[in-house]
């Protein structure tokens, strides 16, 4: 066995133990492109090592899924197969959980009609209710890891060949996730462990809002009362552990629906869907985006802010030191999973339940009552910069530095 194929088998395996946390008798929904299929099976035999039921894989391909963006009609995209609505539904029911293996190209569906992508993002997320409130409320367990592909692989290294620019790309994940710890395992708890005492102090302070200053940015975003700081480490409620992102160097919480006001300016590109959104800005009026520029994939962006109301709010705010791991390796990877831990960042859509005191146990209208905004997305994007400013601001109005450049402030 090689040394790349041991290292393979190691990542498999922390997916397993750390990020989805199989448990025996359990079932594993497993979501991998065809090119990842050496990972993929890697993680199937680890998951049945830890003594899971039944493995279900859902291959993808990317070939196909251009063709079918290319050829099929747009209503087409205004549908979402049952089976695959109810497949997913059962695996909830039955208390499996979700590992998705993820290696999307970033320009997959370039020059694609974005009426397309808009449409289908949209009939996906409503069909998949069940399963996205599931996993926003820790019901089951669910975690994301990135697998190298040529395509890319290429996109985050251009000017190598496909051969080095894939060897590349698997090594910085191996870096990424800390693979090459004495003790990878142990070394994910210890590193969850120390963003937990970040999440602590900030929960003791109890800020009213956040206020973000830097160079095309001067943002406040409220901030609910009892709203939790929390990494992504979860907790399902039979007290079973996973870890959602791997990489992962965030802590977050939940914003008020209608608290943010001011704007901000994207600090890295935004892969969504198999295009870029780039250099762009939102502008915030009592929580709602109102305006929407960016050079780069402005009408995929207005899109994604047209889904459905809850689109027009944030659901997510979430602190990287610039000084993180990932960001420290100077890459852009073109992938949410990698970059948003390199930065800070903030969600459009989606408000996490677990992110507030009581969330995970009331119902939708209590959510909406306590300031929890409601989306079938959540897009995730990246602000962090080595020059930005935020103080965390008490009901009082006093002002405490939370980041000063970029970092802490502590």
């Amino acid at each position: 066995m090689s040394e790349f194929e041991r290292d393979l088998s190691k990542y498999a395996e922390l997916i397993v133990k750390i990020g989805a946390n199989v448990q025996p008798g359990q079932d594993v929904y497993v979501s991998s492109q065809i090119e990842g299929a050496p990972l993929a099976r890697l993680v199937v035999e680890h998951a049945y090592k830890a003594g899971a039921g039944n493995v279900i894989v859902d291959w993808a391909d990317d070939a196909l899924t251009r063709l079918k963006y290319d050829h099929a009609a747009t209503d087409v995209f205004t549908q979402f197969p049952q089976w695959e609505k109810l497949r997913r539904n059962e695996v909830v029911e039955r208390g499996g959980c979700f590992i998705f293996l993820n290696s999307s190209n970033p320009d997959l569906l370039s020059g694609v009609d974005p009426q397309k992508i808009g449409k289908y993002q949209k009939a996906a997320g409503e069909a998949l209710a069940v399963y996205r409130q599931a996993t926003a409320s820790d019901k089951i367990a669910w975690t994301i890891a990135g697998s190298a592909t040529k395509a890319w692989a290429s996109k985050v290294f251009p000017g190598e060949s496909v051969e080095v620019s894939v060897r590349k790309l698997w090594q910085a994940i191996f870096d990424a996730v800390r693979l090459h710890a004495e003790d990878p395992v142990d070394n994910w708890r210890a590193h969850d462990a120390s963003l937990q005492e970040r999440a602590a102090w900030l929960n003791e302070q109890r800020f009213a809002k956040l206020h973000y200053r830097a160079p095309g940015t001067d943002l406040t975003i409220g901030l609910p009362k009892g709203h939790l700081w929390m990494t992504a480490g979860g907790t399902k409620p039979d007290g079973v552990g996973f870890m959602k992102n791997m990489p992962t160097e965030e802590v977050f919480t939940v914003p008020r629906r209608d608290g943010a006001s001011g704007y901000v300016s994207s600090s890295k590109p935004l892969s969504y869907s198999g295009t870029l959104i780039d250099r762009f800005k939102l502008t915030f009026e009592n929580g709602r985006i109102v305006g929407v520029e960016a050079e780069e994939g402005e009408e995929i962006l207005r899109q994604i802010v047209e889904t459905d109301d809850g689109s027009h709010y944030l659901g997510e705010v979430a602190l990287v030191p610039h000084r993180s791991p990932i960001s420290n390796a100077n890459l852009l990877f073109y992938n949410t999973l990698f970059d948003e831990n390199a930065s800070n960042h903030l969600a459009i859509g989606l408000g996490f339940p677990f992110t507030l005191e009581g969330g995970k146990t009331m119902s939708p209208e209590e959510l909406r009552e306590a300031g929890v905004n409601a989306s079938v997305v959540h897009v995730d994007f990246m602000v962090g910069r080595a020059d930005m400013d935020i103080d965390g601001i008490l009901e009082d109005g006093t002002a405490v530095p939370v980041f000063r450049g970029g970092n802490w402030a502590n």
